[in-house]
């Protein structure tokens, strides 16, 4: 079992038949378009649906595709106001079927990849904007200690340590040079901010496209893809959802350039950041182009990793992904424009 767009039901079935409601007969499976990283599936059986989400298959770079720990994190938050799907459980015994798992509730709902959802009336896309922040807010509220996460990441220096690892990935995977990751890269590392001691759960990867609405609502009833989590700095979380905002609207970029916010009823990059900051009851950010440019450096990294992988033959849509890692020098020259904002 070598193929990532593959899955074998046979061995799912015999692994799941007496642990899972449905497994004990015919079940059907249908890879997702998303989950680039890590291939996800809908799993169809009698008792209903659910999602299996799988390390890709073959030799892959340490520390990445850790599904274990997005199992813990969702499991954890089950109890908490961040919307996360309940899990059922994790596989970790790789001779199954080729590779870790973890095997989740379908949640039933919308999903957005244009982040001006064009789709929604004026008033209902401001509502989901708004509770973006909201939860987002509610996710840096959440003491880790109090829901089993106080060993979830290391302690400190979050974003030196991310810079650190991520360049480290970017160049284990590089297929050709990039002067403006390699200055991105070294500028970062001169412009590390004293550590102000703030620790929080982070998600890595906050954006529209990760996130389930309720059908024909506004409420998120599921926060997806965990990979990136940790214990980490939150304004790095914050800046993320602003880096995707940043980049060209359309259906490769996904992002607001060149949209009339007003217009469509979405607030302003800083609108977004003073609600977010009232929601936390924090005062102004300091050096916020700093988390901006981070977050376009560790995406880039990303990519780089996506391209690499498909290069490989390990890609879960290597046409997707090729396409994806040729955004790799955009997002370095914009993170270098990051850095020269407050």
């Amino acid at each position: 079992m070598n193929d990532a767009n593959e899955l074998d039901l046979v061995a799912v079935r015999a692994f799941l038949g007496d642990k899972l409601a449905g497994f004990d007969s015919e079940i059907t499976a249908t890879k997702f378009a998303h989950g680039q990283s890590n291939p996800t599936f809908l799993i169809e059986t009698k008792a209903g649906k659910y999602v299996l989400r799988r390390k890709p298959p073959g030799i892959l770079l340490k520390s990445a595709h850790a599904v274990d720990r997005e199992f813990k994190v969702q499991s954890a938050l089950s109890a908490t106001p961040v919307p996360v799907a309940k899990m059922h459980l994790l596989c970790e015994d790789e001779t199954i079927i080729g590779s870790a798992f973890y095997v989740m509730d379908h949640v039933i709902g919308d999903t957005y990849d244009d982040p001006s959802m064009p789709q929604l009336s004026t008033t209902a896309r401001g509502a989901v904007v708004a509770e973006m922040g909201r939860v987002l807010a509610a996710l840096h509220n959440v003491d880790p200690a109090q829901v089993g996460l106080a060993d979830y990441g290391a302690p400190g220096d979050y974003c030196g340590r991310q810079i650190k690892r991520w360049s480290k990935q970017y160049y284990d995977s590089e297929t050709g040079a990039i002067s403006d990751m390699d200055r991105l890269i070294v500028m970062l590392n001169e412009r590390l901010p004293q550590d102000d001691g703030q620790r929080t759960l982070v998600h890595g990867d906050y954006r529209l496209d990760n996130l389930i609405i309720k059908s024909g609502g506004t409420k998120i009833r599921a926060v997806l893809d965990w990979e990136l989590s940790t214990l980490g700095h939150p304004f790095a979380d914050l800046a993320s959802v602003i880096m995707q905002w940043q980049m060209p609207h359309g259906a490769e970029g996904r992002g607001l350039a060149g949209i009339d916010r007003a217009a469509f009823g979405l607030p302003s990059d800083q609108e977004f950041v003073d609600r977010y900051c009232g929601a936390r009851g924090i005062d102004r950010i300091q050096d916020f182009g700093f988390y901006l440019g981070f977050c376009f450096f560790r995406m880039a990294a990303v990519l780089q990793g996506v391209k690499k992988r498909a290069l490989d033959g390990n890609a879960s849509n290597p046409k997707k992904a090729i396409s994806l890692g040729a955004h790799v020098p955009a997002f370095a020259a914009a993170g270098l424009r990051a850095l020269k904002q407050d």
